[in-house]
């Protein structure tokens, strides 16, 4: 299981692994468990379940939260669309964790009914929709006023990995802002917006995070 979080104040972007306004957000999850998803313990890493980023924010009148998974790979590789994960992410319109309002569930699968591998997604669980969204993979998705588009994506996260581990050896700062970890890789992501009405509770902070659960242990 891994597990990812953010708390989104009402009227706030959140970026995953900063401060904003005064809340903390804790995300970028990469190999974590590292004895299950870091390629450097583990020679065949469960990628699929490897929770990235969580990122939430909100307009006037919608919501969106994105949950990136099995990354930075290079761009060659195509995205990881595993039919035995399941992926949560819950919404909480209160200040405590534990009161999960909104659990929103998805996972994939493949049709190869036509002789070729066609992926799909099947989200569940999201207010307001009646029954499931359900559609192919790398399409936008629309039901009862939501919309869901999983594909394969650059990774927005830019963080010099580089000068991290510089200054953590040094005792200096040794960041160079010309110098992205994550340039040129990508991500799987799964982007949901919902109308903002359906989330919000008054000026209660929004807690934001998500799940991954394996069916049948690490690969």
């Amino acid at each position: 299981m891994k597990l990812t979080a953010a708390w989104v104040g009402v009227g706030l972007a959140v970026i995953g692994g900063m401060f904003a306004a005064g809340h903390l957000a804790i995300a970028a999850d990469h190999l974590d468990p590292p004895a299950r998803t870091d390629p450097a313990v583990d020679s065949t890493p469960d990628l699929p379940a490897d929770l990235a980023d969580i990122y939430a924010w909100q307009t006037d009148t919608k919501f969106i939260v994105a949950l990136d998974f099995a990354g930075p790979r290079p761009t060659s590789e195509p995205a990881y669309y595993d039919r035995d994960v399941l992926y949560e992410i819950n919404i909480a319109n209160g200040p405590v964790k534990s009161d999960v309002t909104f659990p929103i569930r998805f996972k994939f699968g493949a049709d190869t009914s036509n002789g070729t591998t066609r992926y799909g997604i099947k989200v569940s669980g999201v207010p307001g929709v009646n029954g499931d969204i359900v559609g192919p993979v790398q399409q936008r998705l629309e039901k009862d006023g939501v919309i869901v588009e999983a594909g394969l994506f650059d990774d927005p996260f830019y963080f010099d990995s580089q000068g991290f581990r510089e200054s953590r050896s040094m005792g200096t700062l040794r960041f160079d802002n010309k110098r992205d970890f994550f340039a040129k890789k990508n991500l799987t992501v799964v982007i949901i917006e919902i109308p903002r009405d359906r989330i919000e509770n008054g000026k209660n902070p929004i807690g934001v995070w998500s799940i991954s659960k394996r069916f049948g242990g690490n690969l």
